[in-house]
Order: structure tokens, then C-alpha cells, then sequence
């Protein structure tokens, strides 16, 4: 496994170069860009300068390892769906044209308040999903979804999810919640999701959150991927990253 970095929250403000320069310095070796950031990655970005920004990533010693967007598909109003799963197409399209491999989406909520059944939102969100992921994959796009949301983070709920995106090209974002735990034990959550795991997303390492026991069953299931650290703004961001991946290699054998 490789330590990586989600632009959000901590290098929300660098640009491309201090972005490379600052994980060069403290061996992050590759980066999630979130959108709406500092680095300029967005679909306004002309034909001309996709070209010029694609040269740039192929020529970095850091690997782009993907998009990060905001698109979710959860909402009932057919058209506020609609607008996500074409902005999704968008972001493939912009991915494919960087040389990026792929993209992370997420679910948010569920709408139970509003009257609509929660399994008929998670088969909601599998379906679009999985007709993203099949476009994604003219492409040459990974569709990862984040187990993200205040009840959709659950791993169970999220399983569901899955089994309406049967592409191979739908895959998960673990993304390190407490919500994983039962009794402090992550093993059953992860059994639940493990085949689907395309990327993976950790934060605060000196958390109770059981580590060491992620990276043994993330090596375990075959996983050689980055582990992206998604964790807050530093006021002294390099020595935080020199920290943090020395914590990151004690817990997860890296070298």
C-alpha cells in the first residue's frame, strides 16, 4: 500500500506545484484532487489547457490518483438527480481527459422525512451509480463511491448500494468512519465491501479507530492501492506530514 493525499481539507489552497512540491518533500506520493480547490481542475478548463494540465500530471513525480467531486444520488427530485449524473459524465469526461483513472462520487442522506423508503433511495443510488460506472468504463474512468453520508455511512446500507451497481467498474471508497465499529471491531463491516474496494480514504491515525487492524485486512484481501489521508488544515502542514506518514508506516509495515 501507498500514503497518499485528498486535497480536502489540508491542501485546499495549494496550487499544483506546492501541491507536488510539499507531498515530494514528506513522501506522499500521490493525491486525490478535490474539485473547487486552488489546483484549477474543473470542467471549464478549454480543450487547450487539458492538454497543457495532462502533460503537467504525466510529468509529475506524484501520481494523480483521481477526482474528487460532490456528485451524490439520493435526491427524489428527478431532476436535481439528473443534474448529478451528468455532472458525473462531465467529471469522467475531464478525468479521461487528464490521464486520471478515476473519480469519487458519494451517497449523503437518506429522505425518510420526506415519506420515501430508505431502501428505494439506496436502490436509487446503485442504479445511478452503476449507469455512471458503465460510462465510466468507455473511458477508462473508476467510479468510486465514499461511504460517506450521516446514515448511508453505514457499511450495511452501502452493501445495498452495491448489489444495485453489479458493474465492475462501481467500485468502494473505505473511507475510515466510526461507523465501521461494532464494539470497536471492524471485521464483519469490512467483509461486507471488501471485493468492491477501489480506493481507500483514512484520517486521524492517533484516532481509537482500529488501524492496524485496517491495513492487516486491507493487505490481507490483496489490496495495493493508495490509502489517502483526508484530515484537517495544519498550521505547520510538512512537519504534520512528515508525522503522519511515520505513523502510517509503524501501523501499516510500509516502507
Amino acid at each position: 500500500m501507498k500514503l497518499g493525499l485528498v486535497t480536502y481539507n489540508l491542501a485546499h489552497e495549494w496550487d499544483f506545484d506546492t501541491l507536488e512540491r510539499n507531498c515530494m518533500e514528506t513522501g506522499f506520493t500521490g493525491v486525490e484532487l478535490r474539485t473547487q480547490h486552488a489546483h484549477g481542475i474543473e470542467v471549464t478548463l478549454d480543450q487547450t489547457a487539458r492538454k497543457t494540465f495532462k502533460k503537467r500530471i504525466m510529468d509529475s513525480p506524484i501520481d494523480v490518483v483521481g477526482l474528487g467531486s460532490i456528485f451524490e444520488y439520493d435526491s427524489p427530485d428527478e431532476r436535481v438527480l439528473q443534474e448529478n449524473i451528468e455532472g458525473t459524465k462531465e467529471y469522467i469526461r475531464l478525468a479521461h481527459d487528464l490521464g486520471i483513472t478515476g473519480i469519487k462520487v458519494r451517497p449523503n442522506r437518506l429522505h425518510e422525512s420526506a415519506g420515501v423508503d430508505r431502501n428505494e433511495t439506496l436502490r436509487q443510488i446503485g442504479l445511478s451509480l452503476n449507469q455512471c460506472a458503465e460510462y465510466g468504463q468507455e473511458y477508462g474512468v473508476q467510479l468510486r463511491i465514499e461511504v460517506h453520508g450521516s446514515d448511508t455511512c453505514d457499511p450495511k446500507l452501502m452493501q445495498k448500494i452495491m448489489d444495485a451497481a453489479p458493474c465492475s467498474n462501481a467500485t468502494v471508497c473505505w473511507n475510515s468512519n466510526d461507523s465501521d465499529m461494532v464494539e470497536g471491531d471492524i471485521d464483519e463491516n469490512f467483509s461486507l465491501l471488501a471485493d468492491r474496494i477501489g480506493m481507500v480514504h483514512i484520517t486521524e491515525l492517533w484516532t481509537s479507530y482500529p488501524w492496524a487492524r485496517l491495513f492487516q485486512l486491507l493487505t490481507k484481501n490483496g489490496y495495493s492501492g493508495y490509502c489517502l489521508a483526508e484530515v484537517s488544515a495544519s498550521q505547520d502542514p510538512i512537519r504534520f506530514m512528515h508525522y503522519y506518514r511515520a505513523l502510517f508506516e509503524a501501523l501499516s509495515g510500509a516502507e
